[in-house]
This record gives C-alpha cells, sequence and structure tokens, in this order.
C-alpha cells in the first residue's frame, strides 16, 4: 500500500497537459493555435475530482468557459480557498504570471481561450493607450457574451479543417476586445460614436478579401492597409456593411456558386473549390446553411 509521499510522487509523475490537467481524465481534448491565440476544449467523462498546479509564466491570460452547468471547483490563494459553482456560460479568467493551484471537484466541460501577453498589450495599447494590460482575475461570473462566443468556438475546433484563418482571428480580437472592456484597464469605447469606414477603406478592404483566396489574408493585413486598428476595423466594417468581413467574404462565395451553378457544367466539387471552399462537404454545408436548400437542389430549380 503506499504512503501518503508515495501516492503524491505517483500523482506528480502522471502526465498533464499545457493547461496543468491530466491528461487521463480527459475524452474530449482539442486544440488550435494560432500564436496569438491558442483555443482548447477540455471535456471530463464523469465526475471524477482532479486537481490543477502551476507556476507562474508569462504566457498570457487564459479565460475558461463552461458549456454546462455542475462543475465545481475550490481555488488557493496562499493558505485561502474560495469555492466556486459554474453554470452554462460561467467563465474563470486567469493571469499565467500568477501561480495558479485549484481542486476540480467535479466533471466539466470547457472551452479555454488562451491569449497570448503581447496580443493583450497591443490591443490594449490600441484602445486606450496603456501599455500594460490587466484584467481582474475572476471565477463563477456568467457571461452570456463569452458563452455565445464558446458555443462557435467549440463548433470550429470539432470541425479544425474547415475553419477559416479570417473567422477565427475575428473570433479572437472579438474576445480580446471583450475581455478588455469588461474586465480590464481598458476605458470602453462609446457605442453611439459612429464608426464607419470610408468609401475609400471600403474599397480597399473588399478588394483585399476578394483578392486572396482560401482565407489568405488577415484582419491585420486589411486594418493595416486602412491605417485602423484590428478591434476598430472589425467594427467599424461590420456597421457599414451590416456584416462582418468573414460574413461578408462568404456571401460573395455564395453568389459566386449560385452564378456557376446556374450557368455553367462545373460539378460541385469543381465549384466548390473555385468558390474557396474547403471541399464539396464543407460547400454544401455553408450553401445549405445560407440559402435554405442544398446546392444541387439549388441548381435543380434554377435551371428549370
Amino acid at each position: 500500500m503506499l504512503d501518503d509521499t508515495q501516492t503524491s510522487a505517483a500523482t506528480a509523475a502522471r502526465p498533464k497537459d499545457s493547461l496543468g490537467c491530466l491528461s487521463s481524465h480527459l475524452y474530449r481534448d482539442l486544440e488550435l493555435d494560432t500564436g496569438e491565440f491558442r483555443f482548447h476544449r477540455k471535456c471530463t467523462r464523469d465526475n471524477k475530482a482532479s486537481a490543477v498546479a502551476m507556476h507562474g509564466s508569462e504566457r498570457g491570460f487564459l479565460i475558461g468557459v463552461s458549456l454546462k452547468t455542475g462543475h465545481r471547483r475550490r481555488i488557493f490563494s496562499g493558505h485561502r480557498w474560495t469555492s466556486h459553482d459554474f453554470e452554462q456560460d460561467s467563465i474563470y479568467i486567469r493571469d499565467f504570471a500568477d501561480d495558479y493551484k485549484a481542486d476540480l471537484q467535479s466533471g466539466f466541460d470547457f472551452v479555454l481561450i488562451e491569449l497570448s501577453r503581447a496580443f493583450m498589450a497591443n490591443a490594449c495599447y490600441e484602445r486606450s493607450g496603456a501599455s500594460v494590460p490587466r484584467l481582474a482575475p475572476l471565477a463563477g461570473h456568467k457571461d452570456p457574451v463569452l458563452g455565445h462566443l464558446a458555443q462557435v468556438l467549440a463548433l470550429t475546433l470539432d470541425r479544425q479543417s474547415e475553419a477559416s484563418p479570417l473567422f477565427v482571428e475575428q473570433l479572437g480580437v472579438t474576445i480580446g476586445t471583450h475581455l478588455l472592456d469588461r474586465y480590464g484597464n481598458a476605458p470602453p469605447q462609446s457605442e453611439k460614436k459612429s464608426r464607419r469606414l470610408s468609401s475609400l477603406q471600403e474599397a480597399r478592404a473588399k478588394d483585399m478579401l476578394l483578392a486572396k483566396s482560401q482565407d489568405n489574408v488577415s484582419i491585420e493585413e486589411i486594418a493595416s492597409a486602412c491605417n485602423l486598428s484590428r478591434s476598430y476595423f472589425i467594427h467599424a466594417f461590420r456597421e457599414t456593411t451590416h456584416r462582418t468581413p468573414h460574413q461578408w467574404l462568404l456571401e460573395r462565395r455564395i453568389d459566386r456558386a449560385r452564378d456557376l451553378l446556374k450557368h455553367s457544367d462545373y460539378s460541385l466539387s469543381e465549384i466548390a473549390i473555385a468558390c474557396g471552399f474547403s471541399d464539396q462537404s464543407h460547400f454544401t454545408r455553408i450553401f445549405s446553411q445560407w440559402v435554405g436548400v442544398p446546392p444541387g437542389a439549388w441548381r435543380r430549380q434554377a435551371c428549370n
């Protein structure tokens, strides 16, 4: 029988992931790393208790969003601790610079967003002129906005082969902006102030979106060409066109696909590639969502 010292040593020797979770407890463990942002889906199969312990580092900030109700954890600070219950859309915020120790007293299903310190510093400076980003640590706080974005991220992580880099970048910037506005040291910008692109900026942005295939253009490139920050550009583009850049580009691709379906003999797989979709199944799924019927059915109706 193992004594306490042997048990502790055995536990410490068990493999852990990059966030301190015991890998053996996870039945779903997904990751999408863009450099600036790292998105995770961590899910346990049962309610086994586990623990997380990590030393401070310069990795940046971690935001966890619970996808379901029922998780409970005890977070330690020195010799003190606090307990937190997580419902669906409950979040926690960690600064990786701080040591972290927590007992996870039940199972969980979380989307986790890791934002690099460099990204947060740049975003903070763009919004307020402050050079040092700060996010107030918290746990168990409900945030429906992040809850909605986490659901989108969960679907994106499940279909990484179809994930648009443009869309993923938009998500990361949107999440970082929301965090700074609501929990950080950057004063929120007035929503009443009009933020629209000039006609020249709008034309330049649309030209750049259309000129690059397969989303090989970044929000940062387009915003820089318009002499704007990324967060400002995304808001201004949406206010000007009533679409996010990714939505606007998808509409153009769907329009192009409809034209080819009606006026060409290309196969569905050829149209999918010509319009910038990853494959025929991706094209069929997106076309059906936007138009309401699959492309094959739409072609038959349009050509009758």
